[in-house]
């Protein structure tokens, strides 16, 4: 998208606006400016996945521990905040420290949202997680040499994986 293009809002709505730029259509979110998922692994070896149930798709899905930035009181959050609360709000785990390992489109047709992808360090548990409310999330610690036979166990119960948690393991060098 050229910057001397203002995009116009065809639909707004609480959490997505419909806009058009150039001929081309696609979504934005109007109360975030960023989303950021988290690769996290425990000292024992176990990854933290968590799992929801995605209307969209219409089924639950497992996911890395992810969110919006600057959905809440701060609508300038910075990236590192969000992933580390949006890690202890799903999981149950905070980092003392995180390390970008890439950021890029969820979808790079439909929205202009950019993820950013940190992994997680240093983790402590301080909770059970699952979410805020209204969020159903169920919090998974699977150990690694085990990931590919539990997710394939997932995936004939119906659950669906998503993409960015091979993605994230293949970014920070950790054979699953």
């Amino acid at each position: 998208m050229t910057d001397s293009v203002t995009p116009k809002v065809l639909h707004h709505s609480r959490f997505l606006d419909l806009v058009e730029t150039e001929g081309w259509v696609f979504v934005r979110r109007p109360n975030a400016h960023a989303v950021v998922c988290i690769l996290a692994v425990t000292p024992q070896e176990k990854i933290i996945l968590v799992e929801q149930f995605r209307k969209p798709i219409g089924k639950r899905l497992l996911e890395l521990p992810a969110g919006l930035v600057g959905d809440g009181d701060d609508a300038n959050e910075a990236l590192e905040l969000a992933a580390n609360r949006e890690l202890e709000e799903e999981s149950g785990w905070s980092a003392k420290q995180l390390k970008k390992l890439w950021e890029g489109p969820s979808s790079a047709g439909l929205t202009d949202e950019i993820i950013t992808c940190y992994h997680a360090l240093e983790l402590e548990k301080l909770g059970s997680g699952g979410g805020v409310e209204g969020e159903d999330i169920t919090v998974h610690e699977v150990p690694l040499s085990d990931l590919r036979s539990w997710l394939e166990t997932r995936r004939n119960e119906g659950v669906g994986a998503d993409p960015k948690i091979f993605s994230a393991l293949w970014s920070a060098g950790i054979a699953a």
